[in-house]
């Protein structure tokens, strides 16, 4: 796709980030540990349903900028490429490594459905995602080449993949060994750290970018 730069740092990018754990992250540890291997997945699709309403509202929002100025596209692309870089930061210097799973209570009569709801709410309803979304997928467009929202949903359908199958995989495993991943949290602040001066070299790449 013509519009699309950079795709495979796009990629790299959005491995890293679905690798580091944030909200729906624990939310999915809580509901596997707690309440099994199937809440855990049931948890994964409502957030992966939220993620795609995300996805969707900034696709045709963008584009639906894109087509009014050129200029205020760019504007948000600078905007985003500051919020990049003090997410960026903000990861590499965290040192809490705040890791502990706070499951739920265990119920005797599990209603996925309403996990997959709260799953649907957990991700909706948190604002950084939409933040993101708008500052990360502008990244990776030539407003000049661009028509309609196709690149954005194209580039988005590739974050929600990969991060559905990372957190599927999260919900399989913690099910069955969350000792495992409670002593393993060195190598997720690794992550965090590494993820972290990704997205400043993005930011500063967004603000050179002639693009």
């Amino acid at each position: 796709m013509d519009s699309i730069t950079n795709l495979s740092t796009f990629i790299m990018a959005g491995i890293l980030l679905n690798l580091t754990p944030g909200q729906d992250t624990f939310y999915i540890l809580g509901r596997s540990i707690s309440q099994g291997r199937k809440a855990g997945i049931f948890s994964v699709l409502g957030i992966s349903t939220g993620a795609l309403l995300h996805i969707t509202a900034s696709a045709f929002g963008l584009s639906a900028i894109l087509m009014i100025s050129t200029l205020i596209f760019s504007a948000i692309k600078y905007v985003g490429a500051g919020y990049l870089v003090y997410l960026g930061i903000k990861m590499f210097f965290n040192q809490k490594g705040n890791l502990n799973v706070r499951p739920d209570a265990v119920n005797s009569k599990i209603k996925y459905s309403a996990i997959y709801r709260q799953g649907i709410l957990t991700n909706i309803l948190n604002p950084k995602v939409a933040l993101f979304f708008l500052s990360f997928l502008p990244q990776f467009i030539i407003p000049t080449q661009t028509k309609g929202p196709l690149p954005f949903l194209f580039l988005g359908s590739i974050f929600l993949t990969t991060g559905t199958i990372w957190c599927l995989i999260v919900a399989i495993f913690s099910s069955y060994v969350p000792d495992m991943l409670r002593r393993k949290a060195s190598i997720m602040r690794i992550l965090e750290k590494v993820c972290g001066g990704l997205f400043v070299f993005l930011g500063f790449k967004l603000a050179f970018n002639k693009n």
